[in-house]
């Protein structure tokens, strides 16, 4: 079932302007990197930093997520839900993947970017300009009430 407005008793999401968008990605550190591998979706989580309106991750370098994403337009997905309070946001930018190597840039990266969760060795540092940038902000609806008995699946919405 997807995201309707409140009067139905569902979720309701409002559409978030441009600047929320980067706001919300500005504090936080991990999102996913959605991509196309071997002609099927795929999507990696990453720790990340957002520098001006791009994203920035680490990959190993050679790696799968490297290998798929460099020169290639990517989704960079983020969000924070809160599943008993029924509220949250979640943010999809879009652009075209390339690997930072200005050594001045990488420098300032390193200090910045927050660590990897595995090591990586050989490591590529990878920015996504957010050419096309949307979210939603998502609060609890108005309506019956939903101790009924009905399920919720990530990513689905209400069931």
């Amino acid at each position: 079932m997807p995201i309707l407005d409140g009067v139905t008793g569902t979720v309701g999401a409002a559409e978030l302007r441009r600047e929320e968008c980067l706001r919300l990605l500005a504090a936080g550190s991990v999102g996913r990197v959605v991509f196309t591998d071997a002609a099927m979706p795929a999507a990696y989580p990453v720790t990340y930093l957002l520098d001006g309106e791009e994203v920035v991750f680490r990959t190993a370098g050679g790696s799968r997520l490297a290998l798929a994403t460099l020169d290639h337009v990517v989704g960079f997905q983020a969000d924070e839900i809160d599943v008993a309070g029924r509220t949250g946001w979640s943010v999809l930018g879009v652009g075209e993947a390339y690997r930072v190597t200005d050594p001045d840039r990488l420098l300032v990266l390193t200090v910045r970017i927050p660590p990897t969760w595995a090591p990586l060795p050989g490591d590529e540092t990878i920015a996504v300009p957010l050419q096309l940038l949307t979210g939603r902000r998502l609060s609890p609806g108005r309506g019956p009430d939903r101790r009924d008995g009905a399920r919720y699946s990530a990513g689905s919405g209400p069931t």
